[in-house]
């Protein structure tokens, strides 16, 4: 409750002005549609409410409860319990599940006799049913379990191919998303940390993309960021109320990463929130094997992103502008460490953003002229490093290779050539391209 009104605080204020159609950018006065989203509710608690909140959606029997073990007996059996006397209900709980092409396939088929999916978790359970449900043609609603990552809303799914490949694929929003803030803030502190991480890359992510925009051309756009920034402050100062399970700073975190994934609806595109940071993560995901430790993607991105801070905070410090020579791609090498498959793939995006000499010389005259005001301007966008890491280890986050479980000598590789995975140009592609990036990788522990 709000004690100053008496009332429930309105959790949802701008998200339902956006969902409404009724938000107006206020740098060019315009109304843009609205996303497709039927309802987002948070609340304190959601008991007692489930089966109203999905059938307002208009979802029809026979219904699939879809969970895994640990967010079943977190959420999925009372939604389960809640929804049987509009109609059968099938729980669907996945073991252990892996958001892959193969679980999907799967998925796609023990949905098909289902009219309607709801979702119980975050992740991974997410991912799946937004991207199963797709393929069946059937519409699918989510109920959080915890504030783990910022996809609840967005229209991708981040799925791992079969050649091993983590890619982000067009998937459907849901048709509604519900937050019961209690059950969320009870879950393991350490998964909403791990949303807390996700949400940490707001800065650097903004400054790569910033600079790829300024000094290549391509697109940006600043209404995620008008979005998303008023509550990323907020949030940053209740940091430690994330490692304690503080219902208020939780309400915040699912803020934050609904505004995060709204954007998507807006640019068609996820960079405002991955870039150089998550390409790290995707790397350490793709290639591990025994050596991942267990960790999540926001885990992985919050301490990537501390990595790509001091990338960063390294070039904006200098009055210099950094000089690139063109870029050296060693196939043999990524097949060495990626396969063959997934290395060709990789190596055909790489290249789109990839010198060659006459390429690095035009890249240089340009950086050189604008340095002083880009400079300037990442600047304005910056978090100190330090700051970032503090704000994470507040919320209870690994904050270093080592506390992540990592290995270093993997996690240094994984800063070395994660650049080289996607088509996105960032900080990281400098420091390669200038010959620094493997002494920069090395520094980290």
């Amino acid at each position: 409750m709000n004690p100053a009104a008496g009332t429930p605080k309105n959790w949802t204020a701008l998200i339902d002005d956006i969902c409404d159609g009724r938000w107006i950018n206020p740098l060019n006065g315009k109304r843009y549609p609205a996303p497709p989203y039927d309802s987002i509710v948070f609340a304190e608690s959601l008991k007692g409410r489930e089966a109203d909140l999905v059938a307002a959606l208009g979802f029809k029997p026979p219904f699939a409860v879809v969970s895994d073990s640990n967010t079943h007996k977190a959420m999925g059996e009372r939604i389960a319990r809640a929804l049987r006397p509009l109609g059968d209900v099938t729980e669907i709980v996945l073991d252990h599940p892996h958001a892959d092409m193969a679980t999907v396939r799967d998925l796609t088929e023990r949905l098909k006799p289902f009219a309607s999916a709801v979702a119980v978790g975050s992740g991974t359970i997410n991912d799946l049913t937004k991207y199963a449900t797709l393929q069946n043609g059937t519409r699918y609603c989510v109920f959080a379990t915890a504030g783990s990552m910022n996809g609840y809303t967005s229209t991708t799914a981040s799925i791992t191919l079969d050649s091993g490949l983590k890619v982000s694929l067009p998937a459907q929003a849901p048709a509604g998303f519900f937050v019961d803030l209690e059950t969320c803030a009870e879950a393991p502190a350490w998964l909403n940390a791990a949303g807390f991480g996700d949400c940490l890359c707001r800065s650097v992510a903004q400054i790569d993309w910033w600079m790829s925009h300024r000094l290549l051309g391509t697109a940006y756009h600043h209404v995620p960021y008008l979005l998303e920034i008023p509550d990323e402050i907020v949030l940053m100062e209740q940091a430690t109320g994330i490692a304690r399970g503080n219902v208020e700073a939780v309400g915040t975190l699912f803020r934050v990463l609904t505004l995060c994934g709204l954007g998507v609806s807006f640019t068609g595109v996820s960079n405002h929130g991955s870039m150089g940071e998550h390409q790290i993560s995707h790397y350490i995901d793709c290639f591990a094997g025994d050596r991942h430790p267990g960790s999540v993607h926001g885990q992985q991105v919050g301490v990537a992103t501390l990595t790509m801070a001091r990338i960063q905070h390294d070039f904006l410090q200098s009055e210099t502008a950094p000089q690139v020579r063109p870029t050296g791609i060693d196939a043999d090498d990524m097949a060495r460490r990626m396969g063959p498959e997934v290395a060709a793939q990789c190596e055909a995006l790489y290249r789109k953003k990839a010198f060659d000499e006459a390429g690095a010389e035009a890249f240089n005259r340009r950086i050189e002229r604008i340095w002083p005001e880009l400079r300037a301007e990442c600047l304005d966008m910056a978090v100190a490093p330090d700051v970032l890491r503090q704000h994470l280890a507040d919320a209870g986050g690994p904050t270093s290779a080592q506390s992540l479980g990592v290995p270093v000598d993997f996690y240094r590789e994984a800063v070395t050539h994660a650049h080289e995975m996607r088509d996105r140009f960032s900080f990281a592609d400098i420091a390669c391209d200038s010959g620094v990036l493997g002494e920069m990788a090395a520094r980290e522990v």
